[in-house]
């Protein structure tokens, strides 16, 4: 077997190339692929490798993420808000790209729905700002870097919706980088608005690479031997095929919510002993698989339609591709203790949208 490179968990992203250079990966246990309900059984004893959270994340060869791959330059335009005329042969798209401003902004701003059809001689206002014009590849995560602004804002000035897959040529307006208070920025606080700090919400938003006008998303497979460019769009799933099942077995020892210091989890944590095989909730398709969260560790992300997203952290083994189609209780990790978990455990959470929710309601009594 190959060298494996190392991937040092640690508060900044990797750079471009630096941790998906594995060409190999331990191969797993075998595990039936339906899940048994199982009582609560007492812990073994743990073993903690001698790096504790800095120890590596095994995963499959793939290519590093595309936000790092594809860089956004900050060019956006700035026009100033207007009157425009509308003349025979005009759409909505060749009247942004006539103005600078985005289609969708023009419709807002004139409250004009789907289809979006207008008559010639009608006056339209026309939105200023910043418009950023979207290239083949970009993510909504690297245009709020290169910008310093975070997605979530530009997702809402935007009214962006699922599936949050930006159409190459759509143009985005850029929301004002000034301070919140309106002071001047310090040196430090322009520094960390240019600084990525990833979340959940971040990558199920504004990780998926803009697709050309007319092409569609690579659709999912069942094999992990496909290794898509990490340029290239995956198709989700339109609707969840039946409800959820616990993904490992184990203790729970953190539940949802608010904790006792004030911290919020967004999930449940699920304690089992290392390498305990960590299977999909539900039939769904892997949306991310990395360890660009520090504080998760090995994560897989899948998305099962009708908007829900499941979530996987502290993995110790990765064991699936992005694009790949999995089937509900089908192993997709193996768990650890990286990140910031304190013990080997499972960070699961389950998502609706944009919000997390508590998954034990969701889950099987057990």
């Amino acid at each position: 077997m190959a060298p494996m490179a190392l991937l040092l968990l640690a508060a900044c992203i990797p750079q471009s190339g630096g941790a998906y250079q594995d060409t190999g990966y331990r191969p797993a246990p075998q595990q039936s692929p339906r899940q048994d309900r199982y009582p609560q059984a007492p812990q073994e004893r743990w073993e903690r490798p001698a790096l504790g959270n800095e120890q590596d994340v095994r995963r499959l060869p793939a290519p590093p993420p595309a936000w790092q791959s594809r860089k956004v330059s900050a060019d956006a335009r700035s026009i100033a808000g207007r009157t425009y005329v509308v003349q025979p042969g005009d759409s909505l798209r060749s009247i942004s790209a006539k103005t600078g401003a985005g289609s969708e902004a023009i419709a807002r701003a004139n409250d004009i729905p789907p289809p979006f059809v207008i008559r010639v001689g009608q006056k339209l206002t026309i939105p200023g700002g910043r418009y950023h014009l979207v290239r083949d590849g970009e993510t909504g995560i690297a245009i709020a870097v290169a910008y310093g602004v975070t997605w979530s804002r530009i997702i809402a000035v935007n009214e962006l919706e699922e599936p949050y897959i930006l159409r190459t040529g759509q143009r985005l307006l850029i929301p004002d980088d000034a301070a919140p208070s309106g002071r001047p920025e310090t040196i430090e606080q322009r520094a960390a608005r240019f600084h990525l700090d990833l979340g959940v919400d971040d990558i199920v938003t504004g990780g998926q690479p803009a697709i050309a006008e007319k092409a569609k998303p690579a659709q999912p497979t069942a094999s992990s031997a496909r290794v898509l460019s990490p340029t290239t769009p995956v198709a989700a799933p339109a609707r969840l095929a039946g409800g959820f099942q616990w993904p490992l077995k184990g203790n729970v020892v953190k539940r949802f919510g608010p904790g006792a210091s004030g911290e919020r989890n967004d999930g449940i944590k699920i304690a089992a002993p290392l390498d305990t095989p960590v299977l999909a909730s539900a039939d769904g398709v892997v949306a991310y698989v990395g360890s660009d969260i520090p504080a998760l560790g090995g994560l897989v992300i899948l998305r099962h339609g009708d908007g829900w997203t499941t979530v996987y952290g502290h993995a110790g083994q990765l064991l699936v591709q992005r694009g790949q189609a999995v089937k509900k209780g089908q192993m997709i990790a193996l768990s650890g203790n990286s990140g910031f978990a304190d013990r080997p455990e499972l960070h699961f959470e389950i998502r609706q949208g944009r919000n997390p929710v508590d998954p034990l309601p969701r889950l099987p009594a057990r």
